[in-house]
């Protein structure tokens, strides 16, 4: 697709309706508003910026500025005088196409940061006056990429913090597995491709557990990721269960140990009946899952999670599987030992996972009953789907890229927006911008001059097509695990 059509239809008109002879425009992309977040999160995670402008930048190279200049824009002058029903003069797509590079300076605040609400994290401006139109021609396609690694990233975050806090609370010793027990499942139910990848190396730039394959090769691509990235196990599905018969669902499982002698295999348990599984069929393979070098982890797929794991029944007298749950039924089979904190930590060969319908508040249930019933909060791993990530939009931390600043006629213009008629979370800063950091905090000041424009935390990490700073993802990884 030709890159000029990566934008609203809208846009296509705006260079002629800027004032005459404007020369620059100033835009920032800032998260206004928390009020539709998971509760609990204050703060956004500044992530995604070099995945997307690299993106963008390899995109206009291979499909505009590497094509022949009249295929290119030929085809925009007819799509667009169709589309709009007028001729369309394409003269300064051409123009664009002979200087062969977007012209741009984008500004950022580091990767694997907190921002607050109402702080900018990244800055747009062009470069050459002639091209004053290119900074919001911009707009969408940043914006359709850049909310969702950040979105994504600042929920992890979240998952992250409650994790470790049960884990140092129930099982000290064993805070290393944080990095694994948030784990991304949410690939089949995200909205294609490429928001699948978005929002996968969001959470892996938090956790180190993801089903998500194609963020390997991308974080290699974008981040320069050089050491491990992500990991997963042997799992089985619904298909492989059912395939080994109602009927002969034992022998499935003793099929899968002796598949796999060692290592830790996932086997989902819930095709027929869950509570058959754990009181009959693990009672008899109990011999073979102690002898394997490895554990075994059991993943119910269906029902409350938080009753599925921890039980139905909030009394210390639970009599039916269903009131007793997963980790104390796993815990009578297998036992384990009792840690240093008092708390029971299963056998090292068996475990669970729970991966359907997961989210902040159910993983938080969930280690807040196992810690009341005296297990380890460190017995589950939570599969984060696309029920987490996939019901979350632009407006979860209200991201909007807005024009602030403009030159017309060679003087510099403070724009903003105010409408009457809002609430106050569209209400834009005014001017130019600088990012200032005070005990720790990032605070924005609007309305400064071109010289302290140039100071503050917005580092320029691109100009006129190629990059002047670059973040290597272990870095983003490690600053994010030091903000727990």
């Amino acid at each position: 697709m030709n890159a000029l059509f990566l934008t609203d239809g809208y846009k296509t008109g705006h260079h002629q309706q800027y004032p005459v002879n404007t020369t620059e425009v100033y835009s920032n992309w800032t998260p206004r508003s928390n009020r539709h977040a998971p509760a609990g999160i204050e703060k956004v995670v500044s992530f995604g910026q070099q995945y997307v402008i690299q993106w963008i930048h390899d995109y206009f190279k291979k499909n505009f500025f590497d094509l022949e200049k009249d295929i290119v824009c030929d085809e925009l002058e007819q799509e667009l005088s169709q589309y709009l029903g007028a001729p369309y003069d394409v003269s300064h797509f051409a123009a664009l196409h002979d200087l062969g590079y977007l012209p741009i300076q984008v500004k950022s605040l580091p990767e694997g940061v907190e921002v607050p609400m109402r702080v900018p994290i990244l800055t747009v401006v062009n470069t050459l006056p002639e091209f004053y139109w290119i900074t919001n021609f911009l707009e969408t396609i940043l914006s359709t990429m850049l909310w969702q690694p950040m979105t994504s990233a600042s929920i992890a975050l979240q998952y992250r913090r409650i994790l470790t806090k049960y884990a140092k609370l129930t099982d000290s010793a064993n805070v290393d597995i944080v990095d694994f027990q948030g784990h991304d499942f949410s690939m089949r139910g995200m909205g294609g491709l490429q928001a699948a990848v978005l929002s996968g190396i969001g959470h892996a730039a938090v956790f180190k557990g993801s089903d998500t394959l194609p963020i390997i090769q991308s974080l290699r691509k974008y981040y320069d990721a050089s050491d491990f990235v992500v990991g997963s196990v042997n799992a089985t599905e619904h298909s492989v269960m059912c395939a080994g018969t109602h009927e002969d669902e034992l022998q499935t499982f003793a099929r899968l140990l002796n598949l796999y002698p060692s290592g830790i295999l996932s086997i989902v348990s819930d095709t027929w009946d869950l509570w058959k599984v754990l009181t009959e069929y693990l009672p008899q393979l109990k011999q073979e899952i102690l002898n394997r070098d490895g554990k075994v982890v059991i993943r119910p797929d269906s029902g409350d999670p938080v009753d599925i794991i921890c039980g139905t029944s909030l009394s210390r007298k639970r009599n039916t599987p269903q009131e007793k749950g997963v980790i104390e039924l796993l815990w009578e089979t297998f036992g384990g030992h009792v840690n240093r904190e008092g708390y029971k930590v299963l056998d090292q060969h068996i475990g669970a996972i729970y991966g359907d319908s997961i989210t902040i508040e159910r993983a938080e249930a969930i280690c807040e009953r196992l810690e009341k019933q005296g297990f380890a909060s460190t017995n589950v791993v939570f599969g984060v789907g696309s029920f987490t990530y996939q019901f979350k939009t632009r407006d979860t931390f209200g991201f909007a890229m807005k024009a602030t600043s403009v030159v017309v006629k060679g003087e510099r213009r403070e724009i903003y927006k105010n409408p009457v008629t809002d609430d106050g979370v569209k209400k834009s800063a005014r001017g130019l911008l600088k990012v200032i950091r005070k005990n720790d905090v990032f605070e924005v000041i609007d309305q400064v001059s071109e010289k302290e424009e140039k100071t503050g935390e917005l580092k320029t990490i691109y100009v006129n097509g190629r990059f002047e700073k670059r973040i290597q993802f272990e870095t983003i990884r490690e600053r994010l695990k030091n903000l727990v």
